[in-house]
């Protein structure tokens, strides 16, 4: 399999994801808040941050598919998934009440089945970043080597 097929599947599963994360959450807005509301470390910030991580996965969502935004984007669903698999672990050890404020199919997994989810996502989008680049330095070889062969031919 190509690079660059493999990593259009890493982008296809993290638009699919986020979108479906994204729409799932705003569906049962309030449901989501109020679990967030339970959590010990955001319980204060719990309305600001239900808008904000659907929003998030959103923009995510779209800039994925934009290539020049790509690289970013994808360090953006490292940064998230890891912040999500931080906190997962967080409320495991150290909270005496583990809120569930994921929904959808993800509310059916146990927090290390969760945990797991989370971390190979981790994994394809640090995947996803080395193939870019990987993509990006074959884009740039080949242009020095039309450039050079231009040059060579103008002589």
């Amino acid at each position: 399999m190509k690079a660059i097929n493999l990593l259009d599947i890493i982008v296809f599963s993290f638009v699919i994801l986020f979108i479906y994360a994204a729409t799932n959450k705003l569906a049962t807005y309030d449901l989501f808040v109020a679990q967030l509301g339970k959590s010990p470390l955001i319980m204060n910030y719990a309305p600001s941050i239900a808008w904000m991580i659907p929003t998030l996965e959103l923009i995510l969502a779209i800039a994925l598919l934009i290539r020049k935004l790509l690289l970013a984007a994808l360090f953006g669903c490292f940064t998230l998934m890891l912040t999500f698999t931080l906190y997962i672990g967080f409320i495991i050890n150290f909270s005496p009440y583990v809120p569930c404020s994921c929904g959808g199919i993800l509310n059916s997994l146990g927090w290390t089945e969760h945990m797991l989810f989370n971390i190979i996502f981790i994994v394809l989008a640090v995947l996803g970043i080395g193939l870019h680049a990987k993509q990006a330095a074959l884009v740039a070889a080949e242009k020095f080597s039309i450039d050079q062969q231009n040059e060579s031919a103008s002589i």
